[in-house]
């Protein structure tokens, strides 16, 4: 099931999740694995500067293949960025995307992110797995 009628569902699961990139490249922060027969409709983005010294730069983005697990890096696709290269400031959030501007993950996608200092940055995910 590539695309489930969300108007029909069985399940609706809130889901938060959070992680802390150790490195600069792109990983993943939630997969939606082909198959899955779930959408996943993302609530809240939010990228927190731990840093505390200096600003560091986010990239987050859908990618349309690579739905490996949080903190691998994708596997093919194409990255279509959410935020490209935004500085968030030392001690600072970026809210990226929230319920106002929500977005549908697909099966078979990830978000991905990718901070400019390993470490430097902390996002928190809200989301809500929604089955047909």
């Amino acid at each position: 099931m590539s695309n489930p009628n969300i108007a029909a569902v069985a399940a609706i699961y809130g889901t938060t999740t959070y992680y802390t990139p150790s490195g600069t490249a792109a990983v993943v922060l939630v997969p939606n694995a082909a198959a899955s027969g779930t959408v996943f409709k993302i609530n809240q983005i939010v990228a927190a500067n731990v840093n505390g010294t200096s600003a560091v730069d986010t990239t987050v983005s859908i990618y349309s293949n690579g739905a490996v697990a949080q903190g691998s890096a994708p596997s093919g696709g194409t990255a279509y960025p959410i935020v490209s290269t935004v500085s968030v400031p030392a001690d600072a959030s970026l809210i990226v995307t929230d319920k106002t501007t929500a977005i549908y993950l697909m099966e078979g996608t990830s978000i991905t992110i990718t901070s400019g200092t390993a470490s430097g940055i902390t996002y928190t995910i809200s989301y809500e797995v929604i089955s047909s």
